[in-house]
């Protein structure tokens, strides 16, 4: 990129080099504007016969437009793309989402000079036209070489982004206590629906049992009939691990245990597990809490039908502390 001095005639279309003021201090035009015709009418009634612009050299990509390209590229999903003036371009959702980040790539792209994104917290809920990720250029311009490594960089891994969309959730809730379900239900039904209301949903499908294995499969197996979107366990007793009876009665209903344990606070004792593409899941005490716990970290990619695998959990320990 060169700097250039050109008559006010010759102006149009090219990118200001510096700031352009009023004589009495007021910005007319701000550096890195790309100049139009009006513009150029408008230097040209307050008396300026030249201004200085910055030229592309050879190997070289505008900032607006490499903010864009790699915008276009790095995303998938419910997004679209808004470019704005000094080589931004955002990325919005277009309908109530969650938000997936390729932590990994993220890093790696950002360590590339010339370009840099930023995202949103990975699995974070999005409602509609929500900004979740920012492309941001150097000034002026980018070499192509440097484009050209980013773009391979995607094109090898995949998106750096994905706005996963949320469609018609279908949430069930089993509410279970030693001596009564309902008394569970009690506790816990308030809080259940302020969090749930909080995401723009509520439970489609309630149950209530007495914390005892055939009576919890039992009841388990009654709401994988209807295929929800995914089964929340309410408990009043904390499990010492996925060989208490929570997780005695999952897998006799046909569960395979992903995980038992996250690395956040609070929420350490999250048991989630899978009966064919349902995922179940236990959370003892978080349901009780309006707090942020764990609960809020995972509803949302499950909302959104994403597979939460025991790697993901465990990825949330950076970031856990919640409280």
């Amino acid at each position: 990129m060169r700097a250039q001095t050109v008559a006010v005639k010759q102006c149009e279309g090219k990118l200001l080099w510096q700031t352009i003021l009023h004589s009495s201090g007021k910005k007319l035009l701000a550096k890195g504007h790309m100049i139009s015709q009006e513009d150029a009418r408008m230097l040209e009634t307050e008396g300026k016969n030249e201004v200085c612009v910055a030229e592309l050299e050879e190997g070289e990509i505008g900032e607006d437009q490499a903010a864009r390209g790699v915008a276009i590229e790095i995303g998938c999903g419910s997004l679209e793309i808004r470019s704005t003036s000094a080589g931004r371009a955002h990325l919005l959702t277009t309908e109530t989402c969650c938000v997936l980040v390729d932590d990994e790539l993220l890093k790696q792209i950002n360590c590339v000079a010339s370009v840099v994104i930023a995202t949103s917290p990975n699995f974070s809920h999005a409602s509609v036209g929500s900004r979740v990720g920012t492309v941001k250029s150097t000034p002026f311009a980018v070499p192509k070489s440097q484009l050209e490594l980013v773009l391979s960089m995607v094109k090898q891994s995949g998106p750096v982004l994905q706005a996963r969309p949320i469609r018609t959730p279908s949430v069930a809730v089993l509410y279970t206590d030693p001596a009564s379900g309902e008394r569970a239900r009690a506790s816990f039904e308030r809080i259940m629906w302020q969090r749930l209301e909080g995401l723009g949903i509520k439970a489609n499908f309630v149950l209530a049992s007495r914390e005892e294995e055939a009576a919890l499969d039992r009841s388990l197996q009654h709401l994988l009939r209807v295929k929800p979107t995914f089964i929340l366990i309410a408990s009043t007793t904390a499990p010492a691990g996925p060989g208490d009876v929570v997780g005695r009665a999952m897998l006799r209903a046909g569960c395979r245990i992903e995980c038992f344990l996250a690395p956040v606070e609070p929420g350490n004792l999250l048991l989630v597990g899978y009966k064919d593409d349902i995922p179940i899941l236990s959370a003892p005490g978080c349901f009780r809490s309006t707090n942020r716990n764990v609960l809020d970290l995972v509803l949302p990619p499950m909302l959104a039908r994403y597979r939460i695998s025991g790697r993901d959990v465990a990825g949330l320990g950076h970031g856990g502390l919640l409280s």
